[in-house]
């Protein structure tokens, strides 16, 4: 056996003549070809209207992933409105003037005074009128007994008592 005409311990010629009856065999088997597309050859109308073509559909969406698209849209809705409204509301803060303010303000500044006016009558109205009429002498006596006690002499602690 010659090494360098052999393959796998079968000699060459009988290693071509195997090669060739695998691709006989092979190129006689028909081939099976598998469309990946398709054309409607059918010329469509010249005119008027064309039935349409029911196309089937299979698409699946898992709830969770709906559900978060639907909140997602929701929570950005909601997050643009509040946005406009600080626009609006820093828009007019940022116009305001003293004519404005006092404007604004003066309703409820009229609503206080009033309010104050109504508080200080009902007040006057509650108040209780008492008149005290003394008749007679009237004597104020008043006692002072001062007892004064000193202790210590160079930090000296005084105490007074008054009955």
């Amino acid at each position: 056996m010659d090494p360098l005409n052999t393959q796998h311990g079968v000699p060459e010629s009988e290693a071509a003549a195997e090669a060739r009856r695998l691709i006989d065999d092979w190129a006689s088997k028909p081939v099976r070809h598998h469309p990946t597309s398709f054309r409607d050859d059918t010329e469509p109308a010249a005119f008027g209207t064309t039935p349409p073509v029911k196309q089937e559909d299979h698409r699946i969406v898992p709830a969770w992933a709906a559900g978060i698209a639907v909140a997602s849209i929701g929570v950005g809705a909601g997050v643009t409105g509040i946005g406009c409204g600080a626009w609006l509301v820093l828009q007019g803060l940022a116009s305001v003037t003293l004519n404005g303010v006092l404007m604004v303000t003066l309703p409820f500044a009229g609503l206080a005074m009033a309010a104050t006016a109504i508080g200080g009558a009902i007040n006057k109205a509650r108040s209780a009128v008492t008149r005290n009429v003394f008749e007679g002498p009237v004597t104020n006596h008043t006692e002072i007994h001062n007892n004064s006690t000193t202790r210590g002499a160079f930090f000296a602690r005084t105490r007074n008592e008054i009955r």
